[in-house]
């Protein structure tokens, strides 16, 4: 069954092109390290009537944005070899050290997930 790891993180438009520089160096190395497929998305509707707003559930700071991204996997145990490897990568390890991300990494929420349906 396929497995995919999932983000939420606001991230200040200011700071979009210093995140986008981020977010295409680590999919090179999740897709070199295994991963099937990395997507990166930055919020464009964010506010629909009937629905909670993202800018309410992340209390987001005005001028921020939200960034929805996923890494798909073949299954759950592919998904522990590959993060076992990417987190040994010095190009990642570089991107996690204190002030380098573009973003509070604090306010990121993340979860791995089955997938149930896929068309």
């Amino acid at each position: 069954m396929a497995y995919v790891d999932g983000f939420l993180l606001p991230v200040p438009k200011r700071k979009l092109d210093a995140y986008r520089k981020l977010a295409r160096t680590a999919a090179r190395v999740w897709r070199e390290h295994g991963a099937l497929e990395v997507q990166e998305c930055v919020g464009d509707d964010l506010v629909i009537k009937g629905c909670v707003p993202f800018p309410r559930a992340f209390r987001m700071k005005p001028g921020e944005t939200v960034v929805f991204s996923w890494i798909r996997y073949r299954s759950r145990a592919h998904r522990d070899r590959v993060i076992a490897k990417a987190m040994k990568d010095p190009r990642l390890a570089k991107m996690m050290q204190p002030g380098a991300m573009p973003f509070d990494a604090s306010r990121m929420y993340y979860g791995g997930f089955e997938v149930l349906v896929d068309l």
